[in-house]
C-alpha cells in the first residue's frame, strides 16, 4: 500500500500542472494508475487530458457551472410553481386518493357540561364585567340551574318591547293536516299500531296507553273524558269500558278519527300550549342587547361560538290569565324517520319527521307574575322514570292546568332570572347521548295577571358527524354569500337598528 501511494502523488501532479487545474478532480475524471507491484520500478507514462487551456481550462469551467446553476435553478422554480399550483400535489402519476374523497370534515372536540354537584350547590362565577352572578343547582335529574339576576330589569323590559314591536302570533302544536301527511309516509298497520300503544304487552289498550300517545293532531290536549267521548263517536268501543282489544282496534277506521279530531275544533284552555310568540334575532347586526344576552349565553355554557351562534334565535313567549303549556320535552330523539331541524340543510336524507335538537334550554322569566305560572319539572330527581306511572288514576302528572301542584319541583318566576338545564344525558364520548326524560317540564296555569319568558335553545345534533359538516358550510355560505345565505331562521333583521326609550 506504501508503494500504490507513492506511485498516485507525481501521476495527480503532472495531470494537476498539464490541467492548469487548482483543485482535486472528480473520481471519475482523475486518470488511471496502474496496478504495481513489489517488483515495479518505473513509473508508467500519462496522458493529459487535455491541452492546456482547453475546454478544462478554469475559465470554460466557471462559465459552465454559472450556465449550470441559472439552467437548475430555473427547473427547481418551475418545479414549485406547478406544485403549488395544483394544491400540494404529489408527482406521483398515479390518481391521489385526496382528489377522490370530498373535502374532509372536521372533528369537533367534546360539548361543555356544568356538573351538578348536589342540589342547593352555589357557585359563583363572573359573565358580565365587574359582576359577580351565583348559579344554583336545582336538581340532579335533570341537570338543572338557577342564575337569579341574569337579565337586569331594563333588559327584561327592552326584550317584551322589540317583542311587541314585532308582534307576535298564536302558539301551535303540530297541525292535522301535516301529521295526516306525516303519518301517510309510515308505513305501519294496524298491528303495528296496536303494538306500539300497548306498552305493557297485555293485548288491551288501556285509556293511559292512549293517552301517552295521543299529544297530536290540532294540538288538543286529551283527557279521559275527551277519549272516551272521541271512542263513543267513531263506534270503537261497543261495550263502552274505556278499553280496546286487538279486534276492536283493527276494525277502527283511522281516517275516523283524524275526521274526528278536525271537526272538533279545541278551544284554547284545551290546547296542549296556550300561549302567543315571536323570535328575537341575536346574531350579527341585532340590537346590542340582543347581542349582549346571547354573549353572556355563551359564557354560561362555555360551549364553541360555532354552536351557539348557529343556534336558533330568541323566542320571547306571552301567557296571558288561563295561559299554560302542558308537561313536554324541549328535544326530541333521532330516530331513522326523523332529522334535526337546524341540520335539515346538509343532511341531504329524506324523512318523514323532523324534530328541534336542542341540547340545552335556557329560560328567562321576564316579569314577576301575580298568580300561578311557574315551571314544573314533574319526575325531578326520581328514583326512577317510567312514562305509564306519570297517569295514575285520574291524575296525569304532565296536565299542569290540573296537577301542576303535584309536581316534584317548581320554579317560580322571577323578573330577571334564568333557570338553565340540559336535555340530553352524555353519551360518555364528549357528545350527545339519549334524551333525558326527567327534563320533562311545563309551564302552569296563569291564574292572574300576564308571564313573559323568552328561551334560547342551543342545537347540536347527536351526529356528531352531520354537525360538523352544519358548521362547516354554514361558515362557507357565510364567506362566500353573506347574510342571504343563511339559514331562513337568521334572516330576522327587521329590529337590528332598533333603538328603544327604556
Amino acid at each position: 500500500m506504501a508503494a500504490a501511494a507513492t506511485v498516485q502523488r507525481p501521476e495527480l501532479e503532472a495531470v494537476e500542472k498539464a490541467s492548469n487545474l487548482q483543485w482535486p478532480l472528480p473520481p471519475e475524471h482523475r486518470p488511471s494508475v496502474p496496478a504495481t507491484g513489489p517488483g515495479d520500478e518505473e513509473e508508467a507514462p500519462v496522458r493529459p487530458l487535455c491541452k492546456p487551456r482547453g475546454i478544462c481550462s478554469r475559465a470554460y469551467f466557471l462559465v459552465l457551472m454559472v450556465f449550470v446553476h441559472l439552467y437548475l435553478g430555473n427547473v427547481l422554480a418551475l418545479l414549485l410553481f406547478v406544485h403549488y399550483s395544483n394544491g400540494d400535489e404529489s408527482t406521483d402519476p398515479r390518481p391521489q386518493r385526496r382528489d377522490q374523497s370530498p373535502q374532509s370534515v372536521p372533528t369537533l372536540g367534546p360539548l361543555t357540561r356544568l356538573e351538578g354537584i348536589k342540589v342547593g350547590y352555589e357557585r359563583k362565577v363572573q359573565l358580565v364585567a365587574g359582576r359577580d352572578h351565583f348559579i344554583r343547582t336545582l336538581s340532579l335529574k335533570p341537570l338543572l340551574f338557577e342564575i337569579p339576576g341574569f337579565l337586569s330589569d331594563e333588559e327584561c323590559r327592552l326584550v317584551i318591547h322589540l317583542a311587541q314591536m314585532k308582534g307576535l302570533q298564536r302558539s301551535q302544536i303540530l297541525p292535522t293536516e301535516e301529521y295526516e301527511e306525516a303519518m301517510s309516509t309510515m308505513q305501519l298497520s294496524q298491528l303495528d299500531l296496536f303494538q306500539l300503544l300497548d306498552q305493557n304487552h297485555d293485548g288491551r289498550l288501556q285509556l293511559r296507553e292512549v293517552l301517552a300517545q295521543t299529544r297530536l293532531g290540532n294540538g288538543r290536549w286529551m283527557t279521559p273524558e275527551n277519549i272516551q267521548e272521541m271512542y263513543s263517536a267513531i263506534k270503537a268501543d261497543p261495550d263502552g269500558d274505556g278499553v280496546l282489544s286487538l279486534q276492536e282496534f283493527s276494525s277502527m277506521d283511522l281516517r275516523d278519527f283524524h275526521k274526528y279530531m278536525r271537526s272538533h275544533k279545541a278551544e284554547s284552555n284545551e290546547l296542549v300550549r296556550n300561549s302567543h310568540h315571536t323570535w328575537l334575532h341575536q346574531g350579527e347586526g341585532a340590537h346590542h342587547v340582543m347581542r349582549a344576552i346571547r354573549q353572556r349565553v355563551l359564557r354560561l355554557t362555555r360551549l364553541s361560538p360555532e354552536i351557539v351562534e348557529l343556534s336558533e334565535p330568541l323566542q320571547v313567549v306571552r301567557y296571558g290569565e288561563g295561559g299554560h303549556y302542558h308537561a313536554h320535552v324541549d328535544s326530541g330523539p333521532v330516530y331513522p324517520e326523523t332529522i334535526c331541524s337546524h341540520t335539515k340543510l346538509v343532511a341531504n336524507e329524506s324523512v318523514p319527521f323532523e324534530t328541534s335538537c336542542r341540547y340545552m334550554t335556557v329560560l328567562f322569566y321576564l316579569n314577576n307574575v301575580t298568580g300561578g305560572g311557574e315551571t314544573v319539572f314533574p319526575v325531578a330527581d326520581n328514583r326512577t322514570y317510567d312514562e305509564m306511572s306519570l297517569i295514575q288514576g285520574d291524575v296525569d302528572l304532565r296536565d299542569t292546568r290540573r296537577h301542576c301542584d303535584k309536581g316534584n319541583l317548581r320554579v317560580k318566576p322571577q323578573q330577571g332570572t334564568a333557570v338553565f338545564w340540559y336535555n340530553y344525558l352524555p353519551d360518555g364520548q364528549g357528545w350527545v347521548g339519549e334524551v333525558d326524560d326527567y327534563s320533562l317540564h311545563g309551564g302552569c296555569l296563569v291564574t292572574r295577571g300576564t308571564k313573559w319568558i323568552a328561551n334560547n335553545w342551543i342545537n347540536v345534533d347527536p351526529s356528531r358527524a352531520r354537525q360538523a359538516l352544519f358548521q362547516q358550510e354554514m361558515a362557507r355560505l357565510a364567506r362566500e354569500g353573506g347574510a342571504d345565505s343563511q339559514p331562513e331562521w337568521a334572516l330576522d333583521r327587521a329590529y337590528s337598528d332598533a333603538r328603544v326609550e327604556l
